[in-house]
Order: C-alpha cells, then sequence, then structure tokens
C-alpha cells in the first residue's frame, strides 16, 4: 500500500491498481489506495454470494457503495449509500447476493 508523507498530495487511478484477494474471507478482493496519519482508503470487491466473518470495529470505520448492493446490519445498501461503524460494533451478518464494489477508509 502507497504510503503519502504528511504534508503531500496525491491521486489515484483505480484503474490502474490490481485486485488482490482479502485474507479475511474467500470471495472478497482488495485494491489498496492509500495510507496517511494513520488511515487507510480501499476498493472493496465481493464476489456474488459472498459472506464476510463476524467481527468487531477496533476503531470506526466507513464505507461507501459504488456498485452492487451489501447487507449489513440488516440494511441494503446500494450504490451512493454510506455505511458508519463506530468502535465496538459488531458486524454478525455482512454479506452480498449480488455481488458489489464500496470504498472502505479505516484506521490502518
Amino acid at each position: 500500500m502507497h504510503e503519502l508523507a504528511r504534508g503531500a498530495f496525491k491521486a489515484v487511478n483505480t484503474e490502474d491498481l490490481p485486485w488482490r484477494p482479502s485474507k479475511m474471507a474467500a470471495g472478497v478482493f482488495v485494491k489498496d489506495l492509500v495510507v496517511t496519519d494513520g488511515w487507510e482508503m480501499q476498493m472493496v470487491r465481493f464476489e456474488p454470494g459472498t459472506r464476510f466473518p463476524v467481527h468487531v470495529h477496533e476503531r470506526p470505520e466507513f464505507i461507501f457503495v459504488l456498485e452492487g448492493e451489501l447487507v449489513q446490519a440488516g440494511q441494503r445498501l446500494g450504490p451512493g449509500w454510506a455505511g458508519i461503524a463506530s468502535a465496538g460494533s459488531t458486524d454478525d451478518d455482512v454479506y452480498s447476493e449480488s455481488g458489489c464494489v464500496f470504498v472502505l477508509v479505516d484506521r490502518a
């Protein structure tokens, strides 16, 4: 992942970055965009039928859905929807029946 120095600016063309398999779950792929000042930004892709394992957020997490549909906390999030998880919250049933792509911002 690219570390951006304090005081710097960087533009990233996500089309130029490869998808890598996530270590968290099968069917999840990630594009690492940038890390700066302890925060990271990634694009995440769920293949159709993917379920993410139960996990507790140690720090806040922000997602913004670009394509498809993601179910989080019992809510169906489509393009344009944002999901915000506070520290200490639990994701116990995160999945995508149709597949989806979203932006993820959280602490590195």
